[in-house]
């Protein structure tokens, strides 16, 4: 392969992608978004709740009234001497949105049973705050059965809500305090920053590929330039165009971020710390992590210190390193699949089937590092950490646990000797798949294509 003829493509497929308007577009909206993503959680909390609403209640326990406090987003009225099925008819008359029965207490469980009747369907913020309430109504009412004086005081006194702090030890012996919360959010936004990118990437590879081929200027290109000169010409240079995407996106997120919070001030943009808490606790449901606990940690004196030192104390340096190093290592190895799968066919309906073995291994890799803060250091983060094909993903959500050097230099080790084999081997496809037309390609041709001296 000549060096000259490779900078030559690498230049066409940069200049050429960064020219186009597709390029100007996503470089610049996609800040937005992020930026979005940011700040509209804190804007539509604060504006997305129930004011106004005028609930009717029939207590037929009558322990839970007392309990249905008005606020600024609901109004509770009783109608407990008032019949069910009457009421059912008189929403449009009495200016009701909910209708609320509470039957009459169950001696033998100590409970109640709830239900609501309204024209439209009930927002769960209304729900909750009901639910909240008549469970309050019916645990003070069983305690009340034990007929113990100040007994509710008792429970509360006998709650505990210890803190734990987490200090991390140099090698001098120097403690510093650390928040594991924020390790476990870092790993999971790169990992999920580095997945998306290595499948974005790798596939705008593929397709520029199978154009190039339906187009058939692909046989005017392969009669300049060896065809393994054009594939990785063309793999390194849409890497080009990524890192540029990429350190753009940075600066204008950071830009877009900054001056918003700057123009509405920053505790506007936090909102108000109940919304944020219930934010979070949604968050918590779709993660799995108990994202509640962590927010109400953090929120203490000790646990805003351990955020600030953690993210003081966090090597920027060698984080940002790393994601290039296993961004690069991990795009190059998958892009030379990608590549390879698009010369074996001739439009991208075709390729479904022979993707299948290269985004399985993608895919175990991003469900992998979304776990990889619960233990970083088992077993099977360890070898997904190693393994080359799930390593630029899992590896990027250890990192910030900390990783031994000798780890780190034999993944990258593994994965550049990965890479230099998969490569070969999917140049050797590329030359000969990229020249085939008419037939549908299995992997029984790809297996004799690869074969062939």
């Amino acid at each position: 392969m000549k060096l000259r003829n490779i900078s030559t493509i690498i230049s066409r497929e940069y200049l050429t992608r960064v020219k186009k308007k597709s390029f100007l577009l996503t470089t610049f909206l996609v800040p937005i978004f992020f930026a979005a993503m940011c700040i509209l959680p804190s804007v539509i909390m604060f504006m997305a709740k129930d004011t106004g609403k005028q609930v009717a209640v029939i207590d037929q326990s009558g322990i839970v009234m007392p309990y249905l406090v008005d606020s600024e987003a609901v109004e509770y009225t009783d109608y407990s001497s008032e019949p069910v099925d009457s009421m059912k008819t008189r929403f449009e008359e009495l200016g009701l949105d909910v209708l609320v029965v509470v039957s009459p207490v169950d001696t033998l469980a100590k409970t109640v049973t709830v239900a609501s009747y309204s024209e439209k369907p009930l927002s769960m913020e209304l729900k909750e705050g009901v639910r909240s309430k008549v469970n309050d109504a019916v645990e003070d009412y069983r305690l009340a059965q034990y007929e113990i004086s100040d007994l509710k005081q008792i429970m509360e006194d006998v709650k505990a809500d210890v803190s734990m702090a987490t200090y991390t030890l140099d090698e001098s012996g120097e403690e510093k305090i650390t928040s594991s919360e924020v390790y476990m959010v870092i790993s999971m936004i790169l990992s999920i920053i580095i997945y998306m990118f290595i499948a974005m990437f790798s596939g705008m590879v593929m397709q520029s590929v199978i154009e190039e081929k339906a187009s058939r200027v692909v046989e005017v290109l392969v009669s300049s330039v060896k065809a393994t000169e054009l594939m990785f010409g063309k793999i390194i240079g849409v890497a080009c165009v990524a890192l540029t995407q990429f350190f753009l996106w940075i600066i204008l997120t950071l830009v877009l971020v900054g001056g918003f919070s700057a123009f509405i001030g920053f505790d506007s943009l936090m909102g108000d710390p109940a919304q944020t808490e219930q934010m979070m606790e949604m968050t918590a449901q779709m993660g799995g992590v108990d994202m509640a606990e962590m927010t109400s940690a953090m929120q203490q004196e000790e646990g805003m210190g351990a955020v600030l030192s953690t993210l003081k104390d966090i090597n920027w340096v060698q984080m940002v390193l790393a994601f290039i190093i296993y961004f690069a290592l991990g795009y190059l190895l998958y892009a030379s699949f990608f590549a390879a799968i698009g010369s074996a066919v001739e439009n991208e309906a075709d390729t479904n089937q022979l993707q299948m073995p290269v985004t399985i291994p993608l895919l175990l890799a991003f469900f992998i590092a979304l776990y990889a803060f619960n233990a970083p250091d088992s077993q099977v983060v360890w070898w997904g950490s190693m393994i080359p094909f799930t390593s630029p993903i899992v590896m990027l959500a250890r990192i910030p646990f900390g990783v031994p050097a000798w780890e780190l230099i034999l993944s990258i080790a593994l994965l550049v000797a990965t890479f230099i084999a998969c490569g070969w081997a999917s140049a050797k496809i590329y030359k000969i798949g990229i020249l085939m037309f008419g037939k549908k390609t299995t992997f029984k041709d790809l297996w004799k294509w690869l074969r062939q001296n």
